[in-house]
């Protein structure tokens, strides 16, 4: 098939989405198919809705290809662009504006509808993610839940050396996440600090929003923890990597994740998870076995299962083994691929195009 892929900025870039767009689009490579980018610039929400009214764009759109994938954060500029371009599209949605509690949640939900009255299918990377697209009236024979693989680091650990690990103390608690109020960064130091224990936290991950990282850091001053909350930054695959490998917990308490990437990559190096039961993030983590699921906004609970977990080596050690096992057995990105090509290939000959 002639494929092409439509997304905002650049395919190289670090996040989870890019990652899993950029190995798909090695997938299908692999499989015979072409595949072209069309990388648009990054956008506000409210200059990507002036650019459906732009005839440059839609002309740099009209490329040659069987059907079109959509990277669906590019939705703002595409939601009126698409009635005017010649091929089926089909969308990827990691992540949808409308699954989050904001104020403006009604107007992304009318909008990402919209958006996806305007596609021919969608590929969605957990069932949680098909559930919310198919709410906003996309037909389920259209979509393909397609996870991505967490074999980012694939690590070597064995049952011996999670067991090793979960003895030595203090606790060490890593989080791995872009700083954004959605991440529940604030939430974790919250929980830390009320937590019967003297655990220590890395916070690894992009400074987003200026305001909310002032505002943890504040929290960590307040509460004392300066010697026990190191704030990393971004960081290198190799140093996150030696990072994960020397942690016991991994903890990302967001408000909503689609899929939730970073629990599984976690799970690569036997880390139990502590997670929002909001999105995807308990179609990895089973509360209870390979770690613990909490709800949003709510640090007594994640001080609680910190001060478990200090308290526990058995319980760290036995749920970094499941969470290892549960990393074994989730699909690779061929299955991950092969799942996108289907429902490809059955856009295309529906449009009545020979694959």
């Amino acid at each position: 098939m002639k494929i092409g892929l439509t997304l905002y900025g650049d395919i190289d870039g670090r996040s989870g989405g890019f990652r899993y767009d950029r190995k798909l689009v090695e997938g299908l490579r692999r499989a015979g198919d072409t595949v072209d980018l069309v990388e648009l610039p990054w956008r506000d929400y409210g200059r990507g809705l002036l650019d459906n009214a732009s005839r440059r764009l839609r002309d740099r759109l009209r490329i040659d290809v069987d059907v079109m994938l959509q990277d669906e954060l590019a939705h703002p500029s595409l939601v009126r662009t698409n009635r005017h371009l010649p091929y089926p599209i089909v969308s990827i949605v990691h992540h949808l504006r409308a699954s989050e509690s904001r104020r403006l949640s009604p107007l992304y939900r009318a909008i990402e509808r919209r958006y996806l009255d305007t596609v021919d299918g969608v590929v969605c990377n957990s069932a949680v993610t098909r559930d919310v697209v198919t709410d906003l009236g996309v037909d389920p024979e259209r979509t393909a839940v397609a996870p991505p693989a967490g074999d980012r680091f694939d690590p070597t650990i064995g049952a011996e050396a999670i067991d090793r690990r979960a003895r030595k103390r203090p606790l060490r608690v890593v989080f791995v996440g872009n700083v954004t109020p959605r991440k529940g960064l604030r939430t974790l130091v919250e929980g830390l600090a009320a937590a019967e224990s003297e655990a220590e936290l890395i916070v690894v991950g992009r400074p987003v929003d200026d305001g909310y990282v002032a505002a943890v850091r504040r929290c960590v001053r307040r509460n004392g923890l300066e010697k026990r909350v190191r704030m990393a930054g971004e960081l290198s695959d190799t140093e996150l990597a030696a990072t994960l490998r020397s942690a016991h917990l991994l903890a990302v308490p967001s408000r909503y994740e689609g899929f939730g990437i970073a629990y599984l990559e976690g799970m690569s190096f036997g880390l139990p998870a502590l997670a929002s039961r909001a999105g995807g993030a308990r179609e990895t983590v089973t509360d209870g076995e390979n770690g613990v699921l909490v709800d949003p906004d709510d640090p007594g609970a994640i001080a609680a299962a910190i001060t478990r977990f200090a308290a526990d080596p058995g319980r760290i050690a036995e749920m970094g083994r499941a969470a290892r096992r549960r990393y074994e057995r989730h699909p690779d990105w061929t299955e991950t691929t092969a799942r996108v090509r289907r429902l490809l290939g059955a856009t295309v000959s529906e449009d009545g195009v020979t694959a």
